[in-house]
């Protein structure tokens, strides 16, 4: 990967904090939500804060496989495909609040979501962590490539937000 995308990647994350987000039903239908998200860390991950009364969340707890989708804004611009945009292939997982990552985890999601703090004392609210299994990269129109999970963990590491 150039210098250029390993950059550009590591902005969008850091100018996004609203994704979409694909899971699949109880039938294996898909289904797509928004979702805010911060990078865990120690640049695992993604983390998501959900309510478990969510469809999306019953769907990966039940198919823990996901996508999400962070994307340029819409500026307007006469051709939206050169929008910069990265799908990421994940699984999955809840943190346990009693394991060793849980309370850096929180702190970091609060610290990008101030917003979200009071939700973490909501019983039906929990902290997930987006494991990347591999990524798809569009820069622009013609500027697409695969990244594996290694390269794409390299870049969360990177990240400071």
């Amino acid at each position: 990967m150039t210098g250029k995308d390993h950059a550009a990647i590591v902005a969008l994350l850091a100018a996004r904090r609203w994704a979409a987000l694909a899971t699949r039903d109880g039938a294996g239908d898909p289904v797509a939500s928004r979702v805010a998200y911060a990078v865990a860390p120690d640049g695992t991950g993604l983390l998501l804060h959900l309510s478990r009364l969510a469809a999306h969340t019953r769907n990966l707890e039940g198919h823990p496989r996901v996508s999400l989708v962070v994307s340029q804004g819409d500026d307007g611009r006469t051709d939206p495909q050169t929008l910069a945009r990265l799908s990421i292939a994940a699984d999955a997982r809840l943190i346990d609040s009693h394991e060793a990552c849980y309370e850096g985890a929180r702190r970091r999601y609060v610290a990008r979501l101030p917003a979200a703090e009071a939700r973490f004392g909501f019983a039906d609210f929990g902290l997930y962590l987006l494991t990347p299994r591999g990524a798809r990269w569009v820069g622009g129109f013609a500027r697409a490539r695969s990244l594996q999970a290694s390269s794409l963990g390299v870049l969360l590491r990177d990240f400071n937000g």
